[in-house]
């Protein structure tokens, strides 16, 4: 949803684990694709085609497809508040359904999270190579649905 806030709830009994969060800027969340979580979807190892200018077949691993053996995503998300007290950080925007569980999340770092030199395949190349410029791509030339 463009334009809007998001809200990650978190639980009640994680909530003291959100202390010292504030004063990042960003931060990663790992959660679970639980709509897509059924025993087809893990069985896929190969995709055909599910980018339009990637190869003809690829391993789930070199995707960021949502089924996969184990149906966990990550993405980073801008920190906008924190209420440490409701157990909620709001954003602008997440990669994920509403309702999606969070297993996790981690302050980006940098340090940790950004490497200068990247070996891309050529099929995504002409990707962004930013996240904030990720929003203005059209992702959706991008994926082969059918």
């Amino acid at each position: 949803i463009l334009n809007a806030e998001i809200r990650l709830e978190i639980e009640k009994a994680c909530r003291p684990a959100l202390q010292e969060l504030t004063g990042f800027s960003h931060v990663i969340v790992l959660f679970w694709c639980h709509l897509v979580d059924t025993d087809a979807q893990r069985r896929q190892l190969v995709l055909d085609k599910p980018y339009t200018h990637g190869p003809e077949r690829m391993g789930v691993f070199a995707t960021r497809s949502p089924g996969r053996p184990n149906p966990i995503a990550l993405t980073p998300v801008e920190i906008l508040h924190i209420d440490p007290d409701a157990g909620v950080i709001t954003a602008p925007f997440i990669d994920a359904e509403d309702a999606t569980p969070i297993i996790d999340l981690k302050p980006y770092q940098p340090c940790l999270d950004r490497i200068r030199e990247v070996a891309l395949p050529e099929w995504c190349r002409h990707w962004p190579q930013w996240y904030e410029a990720s929003a203005d791509f059209d992702w959706q030339v991008e994926f082969n649905y059918t």
